[in-house]
């Protein structure tokens, strides 16, 4: 028979059991740490102690032809927070966030906390996020440095770095941005930088970009040449102590790649003259869109391209307010676009040196013959000739301004009268007497000198114009083209667009005898070391079949314009300078509700644009130009002295000193 254990005895058993029992879960338990998920926790661990800092490349600087500088990066500096690194217990971090805010103006709640509800949707878009809001977000990366407030003083990052010990979390960082020296001036060439498109973040990340992190060109060079610009980043591996300061930096750095360097065909000295000659003429005339574009013509390249309203560049960097970028949408103006490229306008008779070199290599006309002007021409219809007053009139606009005529011409005296009436039956003939091009003729040359299709040129945003036919019109119209149709087109009116980039580049060709082509506005790519990576010759579009002779005889015409006998550009005067060139006047429609134009004068008259193109020296062109001023009205009034002061510049200034 067993004795009884005491019950002392039992108290100690079941203490060894429960010792024991402990100890084998604290084995199991090191067992499991150690053994089974050993390797998830020595992770966790370097997650913690271990940080992939980025290192920004920096983007490629832009300069113009001379070496001025126009893009830079500018440093800004940047506070961000981990949010793993923050004081765990509630009231400190309270506290600290509380400093914080203080201390970089910040509110400490906003658009979270905002009843849409109350302010409405508009206003409360516009609310700056308080830094709960962005902290909340930063929560899903905690490792990972947020952003929370750019471009701190100098004196504020100082402070900063002072309570870096007492303020774990808090990072003060220094990251570039970009800097357009001339902001409205070059802004529609240059374009500009910002966030990442929410719309194409996936794309962008599949090319190795961080869409938190990582601005990209949105316009312009920038966007075009986005690939040579933009750069490869490095990063460095951190060791990071418990309130997330550098220990030392484990393992090779992968370097940083600078993005290229460009360097532009434009002349910024021209470009800053011809907007200060555009912008004064614009002033007395109460008008203010307006495109000025000068051109190598020998090879293409952009000397100086300026489109009127512009905008700042600048405005953008980092990011534009709501208010402000849509007060540039709402402009009528349309300070956004660039009409250099996007403006679809009609060329009025700029078209015509198009049209006569059509005539002259189709043989329709050839220099001895001769058209009459009358002032007025009566186009037949189903009623005519039973009844001539029925005939529907096409009148020259020497007739319209002063009831004359321009009598008997030459291809040659109507290139330089700019008589409407002979063109009218070079493109559409009259009745049995003339057998004129033809709209389908006039379209097939008018495609060759490069309208109807984008050119091409580095700038996103090109439009391609418009040269109709008869299958456009059915189309869109529901109408058979009519002669009346061909007499509009002939003398660039209608339904004919193009852009001022366009007609320049057409007139260009005429210029250096016949080859079109792409304009250019980039030279090279250039590496952060100066070495030359690519460089882009002139790129030919196509070489126009047109004969030397007949190319020539449209020079002279164009010659005409400005000395010949009832020039239509008599004003232009440059000493010393034989220029050739072309008006235009022509007229347009307009919707009331979205320009800033009444839609017809007192007598009745549409509104019209003004248009000037020219090339000069005649013998040997180094300078192509062309000048648009919307709804400026005579192009031998308006444009013609916008081109006079630009040219005299140009030719002038080789004697005095060239800084823009």
């Amino acid at each position: 028979m067993k004795t009884p254990q005491s019950p002392a005895a039992i108290r100690i058993k079941i203490l060894q059991a429960v010792i024991v029992a402990v100890f084998a879960v604290l084995v199991a338990q090191v067992i499991r740490l150690q053994m089974v998920q050993g390797e998830y926790y020595q992770e966790a661990a370097d997650v913690n102690r271990f940080r992939l800092e980025a290192q920004p490349a920096p983007r490629g600087v832009i300069y113009d032809q001379r070496g001025y500088l126009l893009a830079r990066n500018m440093p800004r500096i940047t506070v961000s927070i981990v949010p793993a690194y923050l004081p765990e217990e509630e009231e400190e971090r309270r506290v600290l966030l509380r400093k914080l805010a203080e201390l970089i103006d910040m509110p400490l709640v906003g658009r979270a906390n905002i009843d849409p509800a109350y302010y409405g949707p508009e206003q409360d878009a516009d609310i700056e996020p308080g830094l709960l809001d962005i902290l909340a977000e930063a929560e899903l990366a905690p490792y990972r440095p947020a952003p929370i407030k750019e471009e701190i003083s100098r004196d504020i990052a100082l402070i900063l770095e002072e309570e870096h010990l007492d303020w774990p979390g808090v990072l003060v960082q220094v990251e570039s941005v970009r800097d357009y020296l001339h902001g409205p001036l070059t802004s529609h060439i240059l374009g500009y930088v910002g966030p990442i498109p929410e719309a194409q973040a996936e794309f962008y990340e599949s090319e190795g970009y961080d869409p938190n992190r990582h601005q990209v060109g949105l316009s312009g060079i920038e966007y075009t040449f986005e690939d040579q610009l933009r750069g490869t980043d490095g990063q460095n591996m951190i060791e990071v102590d418990v309130a997330g300061r550098a220990v030392r930096t484990v393992g090779e750095p992968q370097p940083v790649t600078p993005g290229y360097n460009l360097r532009l065909t434009l002349d910024l000295e021209l470009q800053q003259t011809v907007e200060d000659i555009l912008t004064s003429h614009l002033k007395p005339l109460n008008k203010s869109q307006a495109v000025a574009i000068a051109m190598n013509p020998q090879g293409g390249q952009i000397l100086a391209l300026v489109s009127l309203p512009s905008y700042d560049n600048n405005e953008f960097t980092g990011g534009i307010s709501t208010q402000a970028f849509r007060a540039l949408q709402e402009d009528l103006d349309r300070p956004l676009v660039n009409h250099a490229i996007s403006g679809q306008f009609p060329p009025g008779s700029t078209f015509k040196v198009m049209v006569a070199a059509a005539g002259l290599e189709e043989e329709v006309v050839t220099t001895s013959t001769r058209y009459h002007c009358g002032g007025i021409l009566w186009l037949p219809n189903r009623y005519y000739p039973e009844d001539p007053s029925l005939a529907q009139p096409f009148y020259c606009w020497i007739h319209h301004d002063y009831h004359g005529s321009h009598g008997s011409l030459s291809i040659v005296s109507a290139i330089g009268r700019s008589c409407d009436i002979y063109f009218y039956q070079l493109g559409g003939g009259y009745r049995d007497r003339f057998e004129g091009l033809g709209a389908e003729r006039i379209g097939y040359y008018a495609e060759l000198f490069g309208l109807g299709a984008r050119s091409g040129i580095d700038l996103p945003g090109e439009m391609p114009g418009l040269v109709p036919d008869a299958r456009w019109k059915r189309i869109n119209y529901s109408e058979s083209w009519v002669t009346g149709d061909t007499y509009n087109m002939a003398i660039g009116q209608g339904f004919v667009l193009a852009t001022p980039l366009q007609v320049l580049n057409s007139v260009a060709a005429i210029a250096n005898g016949g080859t079109l082509y792409r304009p250019q506005l980039v030279s090279e790519v250039v590496d952060s070391e100066g070495k030359v990576v690519q460089a882009f010759a002139p790129d030919v579009i196509r070489e126009i079949p047109v004969s030397d002779a007949n190319m020539d005889v449209v020079r002279q015409g164009m010659r005409a314009v400005v000395s010949g006998a009832g020039a239509t550009a008599w004003a232009l005067k440059v000493p010393g300078v034989a220029v050739a060139g072309k008006t235009g006047t022509a007229e347009f429609f307009i919707d009331r509700n979205k320009d800033n134009l009444p839609d017809r004068d007192r007598e009745g008259n549409l509104p019209t644009h003004s248009w000037f193109t020219a090339f000069a020296p005649y013998d040997d062109p180094e300078i192509a130009l062309v000048i648009f001023v919307f709804g400026g009205g005579e192009g031998s009034a308006v444009a013609v002295p916008i081109a006079s002061d630009i040219l005299n510049h140009y030719f002038g200034r080789a004697t005095g000193a060239d800084t823009p």
